[in-house]
Order: structure tokens, then C-alpha cells, then sequence
């Protein structure tokens, strides 16, 4: 017996040196404040928008340079010879430079379009902005509500299988019958089903959180924030009219009708005359015969008109007229559909908000009925039907309470988003450290404590840390390792020593 307990003893001590040797996975704690200002700095599809203001700029300079002087270079190596003449080898190039002077408004055009997508591209990434940090906070939100409501399933869980505990126990005694046991197994079962869902719900929405922070997907993550009252005064009248000031897909829904404009003009500029100014040098050598060396120079002024293209001007003209027509329609349009965004938002806030009010004692009820059913059952006064239906109203009154509140906090983020509120001063900060390029990783969040939520994944990232220390640091923590381990078996060897040897003694005196 001894040597087996001995054996039992150093089986533990090694199992204690792994627990003590193990990663402790650590979880940043995130605020929603600290969570908006991450993914304006980091967000992948901001960064893919951001690129937009880049090929717009390109665009502008390639505008004003086809308004600008150019200069073409030409040259060539000849060989000819006709019959009854000598060979002549010779050399040539040519220098040529233009500038417009009239092109009938078409480059002018071009440039004050160029210039206007500048400004839709930069309005563009701010409405992207204003969009993510919406996103954030549902998803900050979401994450939020799937925790609370395992709360919830969690205690339904417990609930019931203190019930199934209490209905064997009264079976066992004879005071109930075999159906009621069957009847609570089957309720915990699919409690512990609801339960499960809602776990996974909780993890879909902290990796829906980590996407657009643009960490690591593994992180575990301590969300600090929860929810708060917050009364929204604003009337709705005063909401759709800020909105229509000042919505950033709205600011460029109009530039896009100038530029549209802008391209009517420039077709319109293909029934007027164009006029330019050119200038020219060549030289011409010859190789063979000497002698016959040329040098050249010319300079003018060239005016074109396109008197007749079988309609083809007019037919450009009929085109983008269609375009800005269609243009006008989908700024109207637009309008419309802000108009309903910020009266949709704003129905289904107020709407949450009188959930509220309303489950506020609904919780309170739902405890004390369920109270009373569970006793009157025990007492034989009541029924199995009693209990389930008054722990599903429980459950249910806890839920729509958990739910009123958070889609409360969830519409009024989108009422704001829909007005087209800016950015605060700390956020603009935040979105001024994006990094546009595209080998930029994934921000590593500094800060953390023990992991409570995610169930331990951060251990990965440690491990493969501890992988990649150099090979001197992981010879120390080997040795140091062998270290603790011999003294933790040492203290193990002695502790079954005497162990052993009371139960030795205990067996020589029975």
C-alpha cells in the first residue's frame, strides 16, 4: 500500500508543477470608449477606403497636367538608296511641345470634377468612420447582452436542476409520481440547450467585436462598460432636419450631381473649337554623304472645330445629360432614405424605451409567482405545470428586461449614426493614426488580467511566445523548472513518507 500511495503522491506533484508551470491567459479589459478609438486606428475596411482619397488625389493631378504643357521627343536611324544614287545613312530627331489655350471648357471640366471627387472621397472615409464607430458599439452591445442573458440561462439551468434534485427526492419518498421526474429531466434538458446556444451567441459576438478592432481573433477580451439611462431630448423633427445638414453620404450624393453637371459641359465642349500652341526643333544628320546636315524650328498656333461626326457629340451630350438626370433622382432619393433611417431609429428607441418602463416590476412578479408555485407543489397543492410555466415567465421577464435595455442604448447609437453625427475630438485623434498600408498588422492592445470569458484562448498566443524566446532564456526556465520540480517531489516524497507510515501503523494496531 505504501508504494502505491507513493506513487499517487508523485503523480499529484507532477500534476501540481504543470498547473504551476501552465500560461495564464490574460484578458484586456475594453471600455466602449477605449474599443471605438481601436478600430478607428486599426479597421482593415477603413484602411480600404482610406485608399480611395489616394486614387482620387492622383486623379486631380492627371487633370490639371492634360491642361498643361506637354513636350515629345521623336528620333530614328535611316537607310535609302535609289537606283543610279549612293547610299545615304543619316540621323534624326525631333523636339515637339504643346499647350492648350481653348479647349471649349472640356479640361477646365475635368479639373473642377477631379477636384470634387477629392472631396468625395474624403467625405467618403469620414461616413465610413462615423459608420464603424456605429458598429462598434452594437457589437460592444451585443457581447454585452449574450453575457448577461447566460446569466439568465444560467439560473434557469440551476433552477431546474434544483427542481429535478427536490422532485427525486419526493418521488423517492412516495409523494410524487415517476412523470414529474421525467417531466423535470426533460425541462433541465432543454434549459441546458438554451444555455449552450447562449454561450456561443456570447462568443460570435466578441469575434464580431474583435473583427473590427483588428486584433488578435483569439484575445480574450473583459468588457468594462455596461449599460447605462442615458435620456435622448432631441425631438424627432429636429433629428431628420440635422440630418439632412449635415449626413455625409448626402454632401456627396450632391457633389456627384455637380460632377455629373461637369460632364455635360465637358461633352457640350465637342461642338466648340479648340485652340493650342506648339513649338518644335529638329535636326536631321547624314552619315553618309557628308555634308547634307539640317536643322530645323517651327512654332504656331493650331485651331481645330469638329464640323460633322455623324452624331456622335450629340449623342455624348444626350448620355451625360441621362447621367445627371439620374443623379438629381438618387439624391432625392437619398433624402427619402434618410428620412426613414433617422424615423425608423427613433420609433424603435422610444419603443425600448417603454419596454423598460414597463418590465421594470415585471422581474419582481416573476420571482414571487414562481416562489409560490414551487411551494404549493411541495405542499401537494399544486402541479408540475405550475412550476414550468411560472420559471419560463421568470426567464422571460428577465430577458425582455435585459433586452429592452440594450436595445435601447443599441437604437439611440443609431439614431445618432443616422443623424449623421461627427466624430468627438479623441476619436478624430484616434482615426488620425490609421495606418494606410496595406502590410500594417493587427495592433497588439497592452494591458490585461486573468481571463474570466473566453474560456482560456489566449493560452495559444502564450505558448507560442514561449516558443519563440531565445534559446538561452529557455534553457534558464528549463533549469529552473527542473529545479521546482525537485523540490516540489522531494517535499511530495516526504509527505507520503509520512503519510505511509501513520497508515502503517494504523494497520499494525488494527
Amino acid at each position: 500500500m505504501k508504494r502505491y500511495f507513493r506513487r499517487g503522491a508523485a503523480a499529484l506533484a507532477a500534476a501540481a508543477l504543470l498547473l504551476a508551470q501552465a500560461p495564464q491567459a490574460q484578458a484586456r479589459d475594453l471600455s466602449l470608449a477605449d474599443a471605438i478609438a481601436q478600430a478607428l486606428a486599426a479597421n482593415t475596411g477603413l484602411r480600404v477606403t482610406a485608399q480611395d482619397e489616394r486614387t482620387a488625389a492622383a486623379a486631380l493631378r492627371e487633370a490639371k497636367g492634360q491642361n498643361g504643357f506637354s513636350l515629345t521627343g521623336s528620333g530614328g536611324l535611316d537607310a535609302s538608296q535609289s537606283k543610279g544614287e549612293d547610299r545615304t545613312d543619316g540621323l534624326s530627331l525631333k523636339l515637339n511641345g504643346t499647350l492648350p489655350l481653348y479647349t471649349g471648357g472640356k479640361n477646365e471640366a475635368r479639373i473642377d470634377a477631379a477636384a470634387l471627387g477629392t472631396d468625395i472621397a474624403a467625405l467618403t472615409t469620414e461616413r465610413a468612420r462615423e459608420e464603424l464607430k456605429y458598429s462598434v458599439i452594437k457589437a460592444y452591445f451585443d457581447a454585452l447582452e449574450a453575457r448577461k442573458t447566460i446569466a439568465v440561462d444560467q439560473e434557469s439551468a440551476d433552477n431546474y436542476q434544483a427542481h429535478l434534485t427536490n422532485v427525486q427526492q419526493l418521488y423517492e419518498a412516495g409523494s410524487k409520481a415517476r412523470i414529474d421526474v421525467l417531466r423535470a429531466s426533460v425541462e433541465l434538458s432543454d434549459a441546458r440547450q438554451t444555455l449552450i446556444k447562449a454561450q456561443n451567441s456570447y462568443e460570435v459576438d466578441l469575434a464580431t467585436l474583435r473583427n473590427l478592432l483588428n486584433i488578435d481573433r483569439s484575445e480574450p477580451l473583459t468588457l468594462t462598460d455596461d449599460f447605462v439611462y442615458d435620456t435622448f431630448d432631441i425631438s424627432l423633427s429636429d433629428c431628420i432636419g440635422y440630418a439632412l445638414r449635415s449626413r455625409k453620404d448626402l454632401l456627396v450624393d450632391r457633389y456627384t450631381l455637380q460632377q455629373k453637371e461637369l460632364a455635360v459641359k465637358e461633352a457640350k465642349a465637342g461642338l466648340r473649337p479648340s485652340v493650342s500652341l506648339s513649338a518644335g526643333t529638329g535636326l536631321s544628320q547624314n552619315f553618309e554623304p557628308k555634308g547634307r546636315d539640317s536643322h530645323s524650328w517651327n512654332a504656331g498656333v493650331a485651331a481645330s472645330w469638329n464640323l460633322f461626326d455623324s452624331g456622335v457629340t450629340r449623342a455624348a451630350i444626350d448620355e451625360a445629360e441621362a447621367a445627371r438626370d439620374k443623379a438629381a433622382l438618387a439624391l432625392q432619393k437619398a433624402r427619402q432614405d434618410v428620412d426613414l433611417a433617422v424615423r425608423e431609429a427613433y420609433y424603435n428607441m422610444r419603443e425600448a424605451e417603454h419596454r423598460m418602463s414597463s418590465t421594470a416590476d415585471a422581474v419582481g412578479q416573476a420571482q414571487q409567482d414562481y416562489y409560490i408555485a414551487w411551494e404549493k407543489y411541495r405542499a401537494g397543492e399544486g402541479i408540475m405545470l405550475d412550476v414550468i410555466d411560472a420559471q419560463t415567465a421568470l426567464s422571460k421577464a428577465r430577458l425582455n428586461e435585459i433586452s429592452a435595455q440594450y436595445d435601447y442604448v443599441r437604437c439611440k447609437a443609431q439614431v445618432v449614426d443616422a443623424m449623421g453625427t461627427g466624430l468627438t475630438d479623441s476619436e478624430r485623434a484616434a482615426a488620425a493614426r490609421l495606418d494606410a498600408s496595406v502590410l500594417q498588422q493587427a495592433v497588439t492592445p497592452a494591458g490585461a488580467r486573468q481571463d474570466r470569458e473566453t474560456k482560456g484562448l489566449a493560452a495559444r498566443q502564450a505558448e507560442k511566445q514561449q516558443a519563440a524566446e531565445q534559446p538561452g532564456q529557455a534553457a534558464a526556465k528549463a533549469a529552473e523548472a527542473g529545479e521546482n520540480a525537485r523540490a516540489v517531489a522531494a517535499d511530495a516524497q516526504e509527505t507520503a513518507d509520512d503519510v505511509a507510515g501513520e497508515l502503517a501503523g494504523n494497520e499494525g494496531a488494527e
